[in-house]
């Protein structure tokens, strides 16, 4: 019998199969669908979806879902709908201007804690302070929000009134404030800093509308303090508006000179853009700062000043986010689609591959670089060789603080108890900030203190091997001091903290020593 069921299993076996295979291969193979055929395919599908798939879909949840199906068989990660909520997000980032009361803010288990006000916003105004806890907002514990939540639980209608409870230590009671949401302005340049030797630095976190009117003013701000050189900072900026792009390196260039060119399929998407003003700061030595959170227009700026000779360009490689998007606004919703590629005064094409191994999840991955395969050269205008392949190489590399296996080590050690971790640190950058007992903004984290927040990591279920712990001090001491720099002394004086221990920083400052012009600049690089 059971030699007889082997046998009867095998015949069925292989009439599955062999009907499957009989089934894919009938008929003739067909030509690629016309339009009206590629839609009756459409209609006949959606057809079985709506009438036999096992749960019961709305018209309007399949027609999106089709439409997402669609951009994301483009695999390209730019190309996307935006329904209204994601839209506006949009228009915030690329106008730098929303409605709500004005805070930066970390969201942690414990609930929402203000990070510092922006100056002048309605949220300064009625006292709200830098380490304040808000445990209510309109009535509603934040316990369990994420940042979504918290931020479309603040932001409203210019105008309109929120409600928020706060606990501000060492006070045992809340503090109540009903805060009027107006319009915010974020001004896209952060810091400007007049640094010794007469170097000024800039750092550009957005293009949005204003950034290179903004960025203009921050520099002449600096000059009339002193500044001699400058160092533009566009690590981690995510670019933004091409047109401002194009207006900051319009600043730096002589008018006439390419700025970039995009090559689309549409003619309206092959054009040049060059510059049309003199520039304004001619006999400034400039360094432009990058790496790999550097995207899309600022990569526009670094390619066209390192193409032209005018920037020496310090840091890592740039994303290789090389390509234009426009935005075709529907009845409700948009659709953004990368319409056009992005090249450099000298031709090289800024976008870097992304991987394409049939996972969504990896499209937005740039592709690894094949070290076996040189990347192809070009020349700036005084002949320097630059290299293309996607992004924009620096001409001076300073590698990233290496992770160490000790910081590795730490991080396993600590899993899913991260964020309660850095409540530890928020707890005891609180209660130092109570005490008075840090009084400069160059103080050094101490093995007591070190040893007094692993007190506070226990306290809070956070259990880490001590000699784990201990190894990894350098990484401990450096998040501790940030937190408790921007808790006692605000956002500034933490930014300024963390520049003086920045190596690329250092770098570019180091190259400017003795540099009158920016050949002498370009010069110093070579050595």
């Amino acid at each position: 019998m059971r030699s007889r069921a082997i046998i009867v299993a095998a015949v069925l076996s292989s009439a599955l199969v062999s009907g499957g295979w009989l089934m894919e291969k009938k008929g003739v193979p067909r030509a690629p669908l016309g339009a009206a055929e590629g839609a009756q395919l459409f209609e006949e599908v959606l057809g079985h979806v709506r009438r036999d798939y096992v749960d019961t879909l709305p018209d309007s949840l399949l027609y999106r879902k089709a439409v997402a199906g669609v951009l994301d068989q483009l695999h390209d990660p730019h190309s996307v709908y935006l329904d209204s909520r994601r839209l506006s997000r949009l228009d915030e980032s690329t106008s730098g201007h929303y409605a709500g009361v004005g805070i930066q803010m970390d969201v942690r288990d414990s609930g929402i804690t203000v990070v510092a006000t922006l100056r002048g916003t309605p949220a300064e105004q009625v006292g709200i302070l830098p380490g304040d806890r808000i445990v209510e907002i309109d009535g509603k514990s934040t316990l369990g929000l994420t940042s979504d939540e918290a931020l479309k639980t603040l932001r409203g209608p210019a105008g309109s009134n929120v409600r928020v409870v706060v606990d501000r230590s060492p006070m045992t009671t809340p503090l109540q404030f009903t805060i009027t949401r107006r319009d915010i302005s974020v001004n896209p340049v952060q810091h400007a800093l007049l640094l010794p030797d007469g170097v000024g630095y800039v750092d550009l976190t957005v293009f949005s509308a204003d950034a290179a009117t903004d960025l203009g003013a921050a520099i002449d701000s600096l000059r009339a303090k002193g500044a001699r050189s400058l160092v533009l900072d566009l690590r981690g900026d995510p670019g933004g508006l091409l047109d401002q792009g194009i207006g900051v390196a319009d600043l730096f260039l002589d008018a006439g000179q390419s700025i970039v060119s995009t090559h689309g399929r549409v003619a309206d998407e092959n054009r040049t853009y060059a510059d049309r003003a003199p520039q304004r700061w001619a006999k400034m030595p400039l360094v432009v700062l990058a790496d790999s959170g550097s995207a899309s227009a600022s990569e526009i700026v670094a390619g066209a000043l390192q193409d032209h000779d005018r920037a020496l360009v310090v840091g890592t490689a740039t994303y290789g986010k090389g390509s234009a998007q426009r935005v075709f606004r529907l009845e409700d919703g948009a659709v953004k689609l990368t319409t056009a590629l992005w090249y450099t005064p000298s031709g090289r094409s800024i976008n870097r591959p992304r991987r394409d191994d049939g996972d969504a999840g990896d499209d937005d991955v740039p592709a690894q670089t094949d070290s076996t395969k040189p990347r192809p050269a070009f020349k700036t205008d005084a002949g320097r060789t630059v290299l293309g392949g996607g992004g924009i190489v620096p001409d001076v590399e300073v590698p990233n603080r290496p992770v160490t296996s000790e910081d590795k080590a730490l991080q396993t050690a600590l899993g899913s108890k991260v964020p309660k971790f850095r409540d530890a640190m928020v707890d005891y950058a609180l209660a130092l900030k109570a005490s008075k007992s840090i009084t400069s903004p160059d103080f050094v984290v101490t093995p007591a203190m070190r040893d007094e927040l692993y007190r506070r990591m226990k306290g809070r279920g956070v259990v880490v091997d001590r000699a784990v712990y201990d190894a990894a001090s350098p990484l401990v001491s450096r998040v501790l001091a940030a937190q408790i720099t921007r808790f006692v002394f605000g956002t500034q004086e933490e930014f300024a903290r963390g520049l003086r221990e920045d190596s690329t920083l250092a770098r570019a400052r180091q190259l400017l020593q003795g540099a009158d012009t920016q050949a002498d600049l370009l010069k110093r690089a070579k050595r």
